[in-house]
C-alpha cells in the first residue's frame, strides 16, 4: 500500500511540475483557449449558418481578445433579429443565442414587398400573410408603434385591422376586415378610440361604413 501511494504522488508531482513550465503567453496562446466552434439557434437554418459563415473569420483567435464590436455589427445585419444573447462555453465555443423578430405589417417600399419587424426593420418578404395589416403612406417607425402602441393598451383588436393610411398631416387612417373606415385625428388618439369603443356598443345593430373621429368630440358616420 505505501508503495501504490508513493507512485501516485510521484505522478502528480510530476504533473504539477509539467503545468508550471507553462508560462503566461503559453497559456493565452495554448489552443485550449482558442475558439473552435460557433454555435447560432433562434432563425431559420438558413440565417444561422449565414451568420456561422460570417463570424467564421473570428475562429482560431482566443477567447479572451475577440472583436466583440466586430461580432455585434455582423450579428445586427440581419433584420429578423429582435434580441440575442452571446455566450462562451469554455474551452472552446461561442453560443450564439437568437430572438427573431414579429412580423406586425406588410409594407411596399421602392416596388418590393416588406414585413415590418417589432424590432423596426424591414424584412424582405417573399410571402403571403393576409393576418397581418398593410401600412400605406410615408411614416416612420414612430409614427406606427405609437399608434401600435395605443390600439393595443385600447378594446380594438390588432387582428381585425385590415390596412392603417398614414397621412402627411401626421393622421392615421384604420380600415378593418369588415369594412368599416374609421378616421383619427392627429391629437388626442386616445380619447377618440374610446369614444369609438362607447359608441360601436351602442350601436352594435347598425352595419356602419365610415366613422369620422377627426372633429373633437364628435363622430361622423355613414352606413
Amino acid at each position: 500500500m505505501p508503495r501504490r501511494k508513493s507512485k501516485k504522488i510521484l505522478i502528480y508531482f510530476l504533473l504539477f511540475i509539467s503545468l508550471g513550465t507553462l508560462s503566461h503567453n503559453d497559456f493565452y496562446e495554448n489552443n485550449l483557449i482558442r475558439l473552435n466552434q460557433i454555435i447560432i439557434t433562434g432563425l431559420d437554418e438558413k440565417n444561422n449558418n449565414d451568420l456561422v459563415n460570417r463570424l467564421d473569420y473570428i475562429k482560431l483567435n482566443n477567447l479572451f481578445f475577440l472583436e466583440k464590436t466586430k461580432i455585434i455589427e455582423i450579428i445586427n445585419t440581419n433584420p429578423l433579429i429582435e434580441k440575442y444573447s452571446v455566450f462562451i462555453n469554455y474551452p472552446s465555443t461561442l453560443n450564439i443565442k437568437i430572438e427573431k423578430t414579429k412580423f406586425l405589417a406588410k409594407v411596399n417600399k421602392d416596388g418590393k414587398s416588406f414585413f415590418l419587424g417589432s424590432n423596426g426593420k424591414l424584412i424582405e418578404s417573399f410571402q403571403i400573410r393576409n393576418d397581418l395589416p398593410s401600412i400605406y403612406g410615408d411614416f416612420n417607425n414612430e409614427n406606427f408603434f405609437n399608434l401600435k402602441k395605443i390600439i393595443d393598451e385600447s378594446d380594438i383588436s390588432y387582428e381585425q385591422i385590415k390596412n392603417l393610411f398614414f397621412f402627411k398631416t401626421g393622421r392615421w387612417d384604420i380600415e378593418t376586415h369588415e369594412g368599416l373606415l374609421i378616421k383619427l385625428p392627429k391629437n388626442r388618439v386616445e380619447k377618440s378610440i374610446k369614444l369609438l369603443i362607447d359608441f360601436l356598443d351602442q350601436n352594435k345593430e347598425k352595419k356602419l361604413n365610415l366613422v369620422d373621429l377627426r372633429q373633437y368630440n364628435q363622430i361622423v358616420i355613414n352606413e
